[in-house]
């Protein structure tokens, strides 16, 4: 059993959504309200500064990604490989797909 962040009510492992609160659940695939485009493009041009993360909601990495120069350019670059590979996620585990 697990628990529903949200809420704190105990869930199934397997469970999509929280039965209590009606979050939908991290790490489940769902796909991510980020539109892939955007993020993609953010990423080109505003990679070195980890703008794409901070508008999936990971501002931690996103600092990180701002004060290191987007890890010299490595770090955006993987970023971008996983974005068009359909690897990348938002900050509750949802893919970020092109639909």
């Amino acid at each position: 059993m697990k628990y529903c962040p949200n809420c704190g009510a105990q869930i199934d492992d397997k469970a999509v959504v929280c039965v209590k609160c009606g979050v939908a659940q991290p790490g489940t695939n769902s796909p991510s309200n980020s539109e892939w485009l955007t993020v993609l493009l953010l990423c080109i041009f505003l990679g070195g500064l980890g703008i794409h993360r901070f508008y999936v909601g990971k501002t931690g990495t996103g600092i990180a990604q701002l004060l290191t120069c987007g890890g010299c350019g490595i770090w955006a670059l993987i970023d971008l490989i996983m974005i068009l590979t359909g690897g990348f996620e938002d900050a509750n585990g949802n893919k970020i797909t092109n639909k």
